[in-house]
């Protein structure tokens, strides 16, 4: 059976469809008997009204533009103590919802809340005074708490981890899957070393997928004669890094801050003659080099296809069962790490780094799909 339209209601109830509409959106123009027995109809019929549909025709009377498809809005929280390098990543995520949200005909809109910015129960009111009902959310340094909005109204998708406030579907880079293909690849080019560097607060928040691959590959490949132990330091600095690299001699580093190229060198290493560095995310470089493409613009794209699809469908509110779907970050090349065939023991592992090579590119066409209660 077709599910119930306005039209089929205005049939059925012998009434106009502009009275039928009216009555339903609360119009004060029907008499009130007449919005009674619409109202009971449609309960009865199971209606279900699309309010995407009615944001555009809300836009569309307002704006006399036929060719508007509906707002739709990404939020970034305004956190104190969250990195300033945060800036280009969450840049790059509102450029591919941005792009997306264009191709699919929607209007984008950006809103900053907590802090000194906007409350998170005004943003609600103010997203459905302008009819918007979908929303793409920005990593949060700190777990976010969003459950004050009235979720009913709203279809979200965050752009990181889990969000337990509430839980809704989420897109992010897959940064395990990432650091096992990394250190696969550095054995491809000859490193038999290979060591780490965190900032405890970022481990934790991405639930410590960079050191648990770390350790994984480590304990389970079989690749590497010895375990170099993660460097994890809040206030890390030359001082800290020179005596981790000299106590346990890395032949190649792993981390986000480029800086410790320069700790590396003031030790008497000379990369990538003597030892290698990878970027863990090239938005953090501050000077060329090999490392990760986490692929932001790519997430912020997904997640606004993902966020449309749902206002297509009218699934508002909170997910039953939320998925997290894992971007696949890219390999980049640099000037830190030694070319192919360089470092490796022989033809065939050299032949592999192209195959290993050619993976990283592949993984930027798709991510992994699984489920969280």
């Amino acid at each position: 059976m077709a599910a119930p339209t306005l039209r089929s209601l205005a049939r059925a109830l012998d009434l106009s469809l502009a009275t039928v509409s009216a009555a339903l959106s609360g119009s004060g123009r029907v008499k009130p008997a007449t919005a009674r027995r619409v109202i009971a109809a449609a309960e009865a019929a199971g209606y279900r009204a699309n309010p995407l549909a009615s944001a555009v025709m809300s836009e569309v009377r307002r704006s006399g533009n036929s060719t508007f498809r509906g707002l739709v809005a990404v939020v970034d929280m305004a956190e104190k103590d969250r990195p300033a390098s945060s800036v280009r990543y969450h840049s790059d995520i509102i450029r591919g919802a941005a792009d997306s949200a264009a191709a699919l005909g929607f209007k984008l809109e950006t809103f900053i809340v907590g802090g000194d910015a906007l409350p998170v129960h005004r943003l609600g009111m103010i997203l459905k005074a302008r009819g918007i009902r979908g929303v793409v959310f920005l990593p949060a340094w700190n777990q976010p708490d969003l459950s004050c909005l009235d979720w009913n109204s709203f279809a979200g998708v965050y752009t990181d981890y889990v969000i337990e406030q509430p839980t809704l579907h989420s897109i992010y880079p897959d940064h395990y899957r990432a650091m096992m293909m990394v250190l696969n690849h550095l054995r491809m080019l000859g490193y038999r070393r290979p060591g780490i560097f965190l900032t405890p607060r970022a481990d934790e928040r991405i639930q410590h997928r960079w050191q648990a691959a770390y350790l994984a590959f480590q304990a389970n490949s079989g690749a590497f004669p010895v375990s170099v132990p993660t460097l994890k330091i809040a206030g890390l600095d030359s001082g800290a890094f020179a005596a981790w690299f000299a106590q346990h001699s890395p032949d190649v580093v792993l981390g986000h801050r480029t800086e410790a190229i320069e700790w590396m060198e003031a030790s008497g290493a000379r990369v990538p003659d003597t030892h290698g560095f990878v970027c863990l995310n090239v938005l953090m470089k501050d000077r060329p080099c090999a490392g990760l493409d986490l692929q932001p613009h790519l997430v912020g794209s997904l997640a606004m296809e993902q966020l449309v699809a749902q206002l297509h469908r009218n699934e508002f509110g909170i997910p039953p069962i939320p998925s997290a779907t894992a971007i696949a970050p890219r390999w980049i090349d640099g000037p830190t790490v030694r070319t192919v065939g360089a470092g490796a023991q022989d033809e065939p592992a050299a032949a592999a780094v192209h195959a290993d090579s050619a993976g990283f590119q592949a993984m930027a066409l798709g991510g992994t799909l699984s489920r969280t209660g």
